[in-house]
């Protein structure tokens, strides 16, 4: 049983060894370590037998007669005087020498991959185009390294994306309130300067400054819609609710938004389906989710509202007909700012916020929200726990 452990751990080791990403490099530096131990100790060895053999107090005494001092017993009295007499500290001085050169060489190699990850470091700095190179032995520190730039050009690229979105709906709102305070400043100064106006005309005219001036405060309110959203972080404050009535209260309060384009909008639901949930944001998703439908609905055509029970789940579709959106725009239809028609009138134009804050609400509940279009028909679908 012991040994069967232990061959666990020795695997799990191997193992841990592998995935480190630096059995490379461990290799690596362990041979030059063990080269760098075998070359000094042959050193010494040679250095030893070159002293004590003889051969190197003939190669002394030859090369001092031969070029220095042209008199063998002179050249002999001077080696044994200055190398045999201190053959010792000449020997202990030499091993010094060759130890400092192989360090130098051994750390010079070892901070050679130090000098690359800074180089790759000052990459990521610089935001040099094209991938990270280093040496095989620094493959793991290269796909850290790597994943680490492709994450930054991702987030820098998401944030000036979203910078520009938002830059263009502030010039698109601001161009939208200057459009109804012109209509409104028009008609109220048509109704001070015109003193013999019939009561026709001036029931006209207020009702049309009255419609901007709604106008206006619509678009004031989206300036605070997207501060909210970027400012703030949505927290949820749950109770139980009777999802089928609270279901009913919203297609009563639409009503009119339905009259205006001759819609119908069928509920299909269960009575009493209860759930627990943030009533007011949820609230607020589903209010999202209608009024897109009537916005992008034909006339004369028909909403429907269905409620089903998939398994700890609960399922809400809002289904309208219309004009089918295309996959490339569905794909993006969650994204903050987004608008899938930025040309369409101000009368139903928003933030493009609506269905972002959507997701986040659903998400924030544990579900899903998701959207598909095909056959001139529109469907959103809402899944959150029961529970």
């Amino acid at each position: 049983m012991n040994k069967l452990i232990e061959k666990i751990k020795s695997r799990r080791k191997t193992d841990k060894y592998k995935n480190s990403g630096y059995g490379q490099l461990k290799t690596k530096l362990f041979i030059l370590t063990i080269a760098m131990m075998f070359g000094a100790g042959i050193f010494i060895i040679s250095l030893y037998n070159l002293v004590f053999s003889g051969h190197l107090a003939n190669w002394v005494v030859t090369f001092l007669d031969r070029f220095v001092v042209h008199d063998y017993d002179t050249a002999l009295v001077i080696y044994r005087h200055v190398i045999r007499d201190n053959a010792e500290p000449i020997i202990w001085t030499s091993m010094l020498c060759a130890f400092a050169v192989m360090m130098w060489i051994y750390l010079n190699r070892f901070t050679k991959y130090f000098g690359e990850i800074n180089r790759g470091i000052d990459a990521l700095i610089e935001e040099n185009s094209g991938d990270i190179i280093l040496s095989q032995e620094l493959s793991a520190t290269e796909k850290k390294i790597n994943q680490i730039k492709h994450t930054l050009e991702q987030r820098k690229l998401t944030a000036q994306i979203a910078e520009q979105r938002k830059n263009d709906l502030v010039v698109y709102l601001a161009h939208d309130l200057k459009t109804p305070l012109t209509s409104v400043i028009g008609y109220l100064t048509l109704l001070k300067d015109e003193k013999q106006i019939s009561e026709e005309l001036r029931e006209k005219y207020l009702g049309i400054s009255l419609e901007k001036a709604l106008r206006l405060e619509d678009l004031i309110n989206e300036f605070f819609e997207i501060t909210r959203y970027n400012l703030s972080s949505l927290t949820l404050e749950y109770s139980r609710v009777n999802l089928t009535r609270m279901l009913e209260q919203l297609v009563s309060e639409f009503k009119p938004m339905l009259a205006e384009k001759s819609l119908k909008c069928r509920l299909v639901a269960e009575r009493g389906i209860m759930i627990s949930c943030d009533v007011d944001k949820l609230q607020r998703v589903f209010d999202n989710l209608l009024r897109n439908a009537v916005n992008y609905s034909e006339r004369d055509s028909a909403i429907y509202i269905s409620v089903s029970q998939k398994e700890s789940n609960i399922s809400i579709k809002f289904t309208n007909y219309g004009r089918t959106i295309p996959q490339e725009k569905l794909s993006r239809i969650f994204e903050q700012f987004y608008r899938l028609d930025a040309s369409r009138g101000t009368q139903s134009g928003g933030a493009g916020l609506g269905l972002a804050i959507a997701k986040q609400i659903v998400e924030l509940h544990n579900g899903t929200i998701t959207a598909k279009s095909y056959d001139d028909m529109v469907e959103f679908e809402v899944e959150i726990p029961s529970l």
